[in-house]
């Protein structure tokens, strides 16, 4: 089907976009059957199988005047491409609901699609279906499917005495939403990490290898993510603040906004690095950098401090 450059979903018809978008997913040797019928048919060959989805709401999570299509294609792809990883696994297969108003251009469709695809065929992971319906706004809706070869690493593990350890850039998808939010597109290194993040793929993995005893990607801060192993562990955590090395767009972004450029490292979300916990410090491998450190539960239960206190900045992101 030839679609003129300005073509709209309603031009293109729902099975007519279809067809277009599926043509830009090549499918794994996995893939017994992929888009087009009733549901994919995959091959597992070991390991665990884990699946996560997430939703991703235009105006709440992206808006169409920061980002391309392709962006929000790869930020898309990441998030869930990420969760996997931070189980200690690799994400082999997803689907992609999109629901979109009739007067979206299909060139818009189409680069997301692109977006998404590349950021898949970072971690070798097929596209193999999904669905589309109109709505009033941007909605995207992903379900990822992966294997772990080692056991899944849980948010339940870490005991006191670990050490708390971080793998990835952090602070700096917070520092282009800042930008963004106040209508500049400068630092720009930190508005491109906004806009395109870049997970740690391989490090899940390794943590997993290496004996992690918990982990978790960091999507919504790092201060309330850490909470998440807390609670789950029944521990507490202590953020060490002078263990970031905090880049210098991000006092650039500070300075500019009145903000505290560390509150970025400990509250922003986006990013995607990878937080775990170890048995002590020669277990971390390679690339991670020891953040923290995990100790008995207070007197009031699981909780998170920054250098032995509580932690009154923004921890991170909640949607209710």
């Amino acid at each position: 089907m030839a679609l003129p450059p300005d073509a709209t979903l309603a031009d293109a018809g729902e099975f007519g976009l279809i067809a277009e978008i599926t043509k830009l997913f090549e499918q794994g040797e996995h893939v017994l059957v992929g888009p087009g019928d009733d549901a994919a048919v995959l091959r597992v060959k070991t390991g665990h199988v884990v699946v996560s989805t997430d939703l991703m709401v235009e105006g709440r999570h992206f808006r169409r005047d920061w980002a391309t299509a392709a962006d929000v294609g790869h930020r898309a792809a990441a998030q869930n491409l990420s969760d996997v990883n931070a189980m200690g696994g690799r994400a082999t297969s997803l689907t992609v609901g999109l629901a979109a108003p009739a007067d979206l251009p299909v060139q818009w469709a189409l680069d997301f699609a692109r977006g998404f695809a590349d950021e898949c065929a970072k971690v070798g992971a097929s596209v193999v279906g999904g669905d589309l319906t109109r709505a009033s706004e941007v909605v995207i809706a992903v379900t990822v499917i992966g294997a772990c070869t080692e056991a899944p690493v849980l948010r339940s593990g870490a005991a006191p005495g670990d050490v708390l350890a971080m793998c990835g850039r952090q602070g700096w998808a917070a520092g282009g939403l800042a930008v963004l939010g106040r209508g500049f597109r400068s630092p720009r290194v930190l508005v491109e990490a906004y806009r395109r993040p870049e997970p740690p793929y391989d490090a899940g993995l390794a943590a997993a290898q290496a004996g992690a005893t918990a982990m978790i990607d960091i999507s919504d801060g790092l201060v309330a993510d850490a909470g998440h192993i807390a609670e789950g562990s029944a521990v507490g955590i202590d953020v060490h603040s002078a263990a970031f090395d905090v880049a210098e767009p991000l006092h650039a972004v500070g300075a500019a906004t009145g903000a505290d450029p560390l509150s970025f490292v400990l509250g922003g979300g986006d990013d995607h690095a990878l937080l775990a916990t170890f048995p002590d410090v020669g277990s971390v491998p390679e690339g991670w950098a020891v953040v923290g450190s995990v100790t008995e539960p207070g007197t009031d239960g699981p909780r998170v401090t920054v250098d032995g206190a509580p932690y009154d900045g923004p921890s991170g992101w909640v949607h209710f």
